[in-house]
This record gives C-alpha cells, sequence and structure tokens, in this order.
C-alpha cells in the first residue's frame, strides 16, 4: 500500500460533506483484554456519532467512529493481536474486529494496518467512492457484521435516547452557514405564523441556518408516538423546511444539544424561562441554569406573543442583569402574528 493511495483517500474524505467525530483507544498492555472488544468500540461510536451531531456543521451527513485495539508490545502477549472498529451513522451500524497474525508484524507494521483499515472505514461510511484494500494477509479476514435501520427505527432510537437527535433537511437552499437558528415548538398543526417567525428571525440575525426543532418528548405530556412524529415531519417537508427531532423538552437541554445556536421563542415562553416557579421557586437555580444557557453561546429571539390574554414583549419582562444580552427582541413592527396552533385545531373541530 502506497502512501500516494492513502493520501488520496484521505483527501477526499475531507472534500466529502461528511463530518467525523473519532474515538480511539487502544493498544498493547495500555488496554486490558476485556476493554478491546466489538461492544466497546460500537459503544464508542454511538458516543461519537451523537458527538459528531452536536458539533457538526448544519445539515452535513456525520459519521461516528469508534477503534480500540490490543496490538503488539513490547513485552509478549498472551492474547491475539486484534483490533475492532465500527461506524455510526443515521441509519447503519458497522463494525469489524480483525485478528492480525502474532509475530508477522512490528508495533509500528501493526500501527499502519489498522490504520489502513480505519481510513478504509470512514471512506465507506461517507460514501467516498474507490477506497484501497489494506494490507492484510489472506488468512486474515476480517468478521464484518452490520445492521441497517429504518426511520421507525431510528426515530424509536430517538425516543429512548440512544441518539440524541435526527435531521430532515428538507430545505433545498443549503448556503446558510454559521449557527442554526432554531423555532421549537410542537407544531400541531404547521401554520404561516411558524414560517414567516423564522423568516424573520433569520434576517435579524444576518446569517445561519434556519431549522425549525421537534421535540418528540414532552415535558407535561407522554411522549410523541412514531406515527405522529412522521405526520408532523410531513408538514415541513411539504413547504420544504428543514426540521430537527429530538428528544429534550427544556431548553436548557436544547442548548447543550445545539451548542452556539439562536433560538426563535414567544413571549409567552419568556414568561416561564425566566419565573423562579418553574424552578421550584429557587432564584438561584434559575440563574444558574440559565447562564449555562448562556455559556453554551446560545442566544434567545423573542416575538411578542399573548399570555394570559394581553400581548407582551420582550422588554415587558423582568430579566436578570447577567442574562439581559443573551435576549433579543424581535421587533413589533417586524412581525406580528396571534394566531396559534391551539387555535387552529379549535376551528378544525380537534384537540
Amino acid at each position: 500500500m502506497t502512501d500516494s493511495c492513502v493520501r488520496a483517500v484521505i483527501e477526499a474524505i475531507h472534500s466529502s460533506p461528511t463530518q467525523a467525530v473519532i474515538y480511539l483507544s487502544g493498544g498493547a498492555s495500555q488496554v486490558p483484554a476485556q476493554a478491546a472488544s466489538s461492544q466497546t468500540a460500537e459503544e464508542m461510536a454511538l458516543l461519537a456519532y451523537n458527538r459528531a451531531l452536536k458539533l457538526s456543521k448544519p445539515g452535513s451527513p456525520v459519521v461516528g467512529v469508534g477503534f480500540t485495539g490490543a496490538l503488539a508490545s513490547a513485552r509478549p502477549k498472551r492474547g491475539d493481536h486484534r483490533f475492532h472498529l465500527s461506524t455510526r451513522t443515521s441509519d447503519r451500524l458497522w463494525s469489524s474486529t480483525v485478528t492480525l497474525t502474532k509475530g508477522l508484524r512490528t508495533r509500528e507494521q501493526e500501527d499502519g494496518v489498522s490504520s489502513q483499515y480505519l481510513i478504509k472505514a470512514i471512506a465507506n461510511a461517507s460514501k467516498v467512492a474507490g477506497t484501497f484494500v489494506p494490507d492484510l494477509m489472506e488468512s486474515e479476514v476480517p468478521d464484518e457484521h452490520e445492521q441497517q435501520f429504518d426511520e421507525d427505527e431510528e426515530l424509536k432510537q430517538l425516543l429512548s435516547g440512544v441518539t440524541c437527535f435526527k435531521l430532515y433537511p428538507f430545505s433545498s437552499d443549503t448556503s446558510g452557514a454559521g449557527r442554526k437558528i432554531i423555532l421549537s415548538g410542537s407544531f400541531n398543526p404547521l401554520h404561516d405564523g411558524h414560517l414567516k417567525l423564522l423568516e424573520i428571525a433569520t434576517s435579524i440575525c444576518g446569517s445561519g441556518y434556519p431549522c425549525f426543532e421537534l421535540s418528540a418528548v414532552n415535558a407535561d405530556k407522554p411522549p410523541l408516538e412514531i406515527a405522529h412524529i412522521k405526520d408532523r415531519v410531513k408538514q415541513f417537508e411539504k413547504v420544504g423546511k428543514t426540521v430537527i427531532v429530538s428528544n429534550q423538552p427544556y431548553f436548557y437541554k436544547k442548548a447543550e444539544l445545539f451548542p452556539g445556536s439562536a433560538f426563535v421563542i414567544g413571549a409567552d415562553t419568556v414568561a416561564r424561562l425566566v419565573h423562579p416557579k418553574y424552578y421550584g421557586d429557587d432564584y438561584g437555580k434559575m440563574l444558574e441554569i440559565l447562564l449555562g444557557c448562556k455559556n453554551t453561546g446560545c442566544t434567545f429571539l423573542v416575538g411578542g406573543r399573548n399570555v394570559n390574554g394581553t400581548f407582551k414583549v420582550l422588554e415587558d419582562f423582568d430579566i436578570p442583569a447577567e442574562l439581559k444580552d443573551m435576549f433579543v427582541p424581535i421587533p413589533v413592527e417586524k412581525f406580528r402574528m396571534d394566531i396559534s396552533s391551539t387555535e387552529i385545531r379549535k376551528s378544525q373541530g380537534s384537540l
């Protein structure tokens, strides 16, 4: 295997839209034999995948990679020289175990072969064509396994907390760069007010990747059923807007999930965010949690909204001084629409 072949594949990976997080562990006596296993590699790949989701450029496909092994060491090893590798994408879990011929290679050479195999796996997960064949002997046949997930299984894993969110990139506009601009809600149903609000918020931000976020898990109600999630997602497909399905109902958790994002909210949400009664009547706890949101780099763009029968804007609320710069008003002259999903459902005779 020539260095030029490996370099060409690495350059192709970097040129692909896929973004990856790689967790590596292993080698020789530093890793206990029981830790170097296929299960460990799969668990590492899943952790890396969720990390990649949080850190990736909005809309980019991501892959999590886990690698662990017990390779040659200065002292002779009783067990096999072996490495385990796993890749995780939204709809696929692939894993492989390779047992190397003992005594055939130096530690450096075993590192080289395992590195080749790692690069090949990342290329495959990134859909990079023309991958090379690692320098394995004919007797060193990889033991490979693969699981494919359909949409229902992906959503089931989301609801159970295995994965943190699923992105549906329905928008044809891929020019958005920088942070996500997120309008969260139940969208039952999606209406023109939602669409207009996100449009105005994006113009205020100047640039970014606008998307909606549907939380499949509600703080006060049972989780949405998979069929209901899919029905609500179809609304965004019809209008060509990107939607993220997450399992986090609370904004302080959303801030951890989407660090650096701009969240678009109504004044009714501000009323809850800055009221100590929603934090066990503990002002200090409220401040601590919201400062945690601020430390992730998140901001809140606030639109006017009816609160208990009265139209409220950001300026109507007493925001703690430490948090004032985290909240940005959406001027009433730019956006005011009193329609709500609840009112639409009532007019349609549904709950």
